[in-house]
């Protein structure tokens, strides 16, 4: 008689409210990103923090409203007048809390929201198309070529601009180079494409070491060492620009693509039987994923766990579907990456690089999961 009690109790039992969880998420998110603006060795209240980006958001609308309306003079000085007015009226800070809100704690937090969101996502994908719960980000190589990429800039002295080009460059190398190998070789395409990425991932690492080697000790180097460990203390607002456009971009199918993942869990054979093409699928999702890797790795250096253990913190709220998996690792990755940096700029004198830190945070979280999940198999 206990087998059918614990059936009814299984099938009655509720669904958890995943609404008022994406809620709670996002409103997580939020407190996050406004902490963040606060925190740090410049003392700011949050007062001032949310009057000076309302002076610099209205300032941004003030300055488009004024190029549209420049060939109307007229009506340009009735509509922006007491916009400018009302902007003056509210600056009441001075030019360094100013600087430190819009030119450097902006772009940094927002690069973390960028970076954060990519890696994650690019993991739970990673993860639905090789079916393994211990694939992250780097699996195909990419973080590996943009580690070569950026090693090679800073050793040829190209500036800081070059580095993330060519950074992303690397990790787009790395991949295609694996693609194909992986497609020279014989046997199932999966474990082809992952044996490839290792391949390719130790060459390019490798590489990187021998630039180490005979990169100058005294500038060169320490600079090398840094970009490596990961950091976003020199995110600009070029940096944003250029890696959210592509993130948005690589992003976006997989968020329209995510019921189809949920498909292929089921197999091969249902998949196609269903009318799911699952090689393009798979070449859509893992190409749209290895774009985001790319492009955050070139701005933030090596940040490593966020794409392995985020996607399973989503999966322990939001169950396996990937219709919520996909955004809740988008908004749960950027702001774990968020605090993380914001742990780095103030736990310390001088600014621990933001890899070290997911080292010691996600090692340990990683273990309790699979500990938990021994328990519960």
């Amino acid at each position: 008689m206990s087998e059918p009690v614990e059936f009814l109790t299984v099938q009655n039992r509720k669904q958890p409210n995943y609404k008022l969880r994406f809620i709670l998420l996002i409103l997580a998110a939020a407190a996050c990103i406004l902490l963040s603006f606060v925190v740090g060795r410049f003392s700011i209240n949050m007062a001032d923090v949310l009057q000076i980006l309302a002076s610099a958001f209205l300032s941004a609308i003030s300055g488009s409203i004024s190029y549209l309306l420049s060939p109307f003079p007229g009506i340009q000085n009735t509509v922006l007048g007491p916009l400018s007015q009302f902007i003056v009226s509210v600056d009441t800070w001075d030019y360094a809390m100013y600087s430190v809100v819009i030119n450097i704690r902006l772009p940094r937090i927002l690069a973390a929201l960028l970076v954060g969101a990519a890696l994650s996502t690019a993991g739970a994908a990673y993860q639905g198309m090789f079916q393994n719960p211990l694939v992250s980000p780097d699996i195909l190589g990419a973080s590996a070529g943009a580690g070569f990429g950026a090693c090679l800039a800073i050793y040829l002295s190209l500036g800081s601009g070059m580095v993330t080009i060519l950074a992303f460059a690397g990790g787009l190398t790395a991949v295609l180079v694996a693609y194909v190998v992986s497609r020279l070789t014989k046997g199932s395409a999966t474990l082809s494409m992952v044996l490839a990425g290792i391949l390719v991932g130790s060459l390019f690492s490798a590489s990187t070491s021998y630039i180490k080697l005979v990169a100058d000790t005294n500038e060169q180097l320490p600079e090398i060492t840094y970009w490596l460990m990961g950091s976003l203390a020199g995110a600009t607002m070029n940096d944003v620009i250029f890696a959210g456009i592509i993130i948005i971009l690589g992003t976006l199918p997989i968020f329209l693509l995510r019921w189809r993942m949920n498909v292929l869990t089921l197999g091969e054979d249902e998949a196609k039987s269903m009318g799911v093409n699952t090689h393009r699928l798979r070449f859509v999702v893992i190409v749209c994923a290895t774009l985001i890797t790319a492009v955050a790795v070139s701005i933030s250096g090596i940040i490593g766990w966020v794409g392995l253990v985020i996607p399973h913190f989503c999966r322990m709220l939001f169950g396996y579907d990937y219709r919520r998996i996909v955004p809740a690792a988008i908004i749960l990755g950027g702001g774990f990456l968020l605090l993380v940096d914001d742990v780095s700029r103030t736990i310390a004198t001088t600014e621990v690089p933001i890899g070290i830190l997911t080292a010691f945070i996600g090692a340990p979280i990683f273990a309790y999961l699979l500990m938990m999940g021994g328990k519960r198999s």
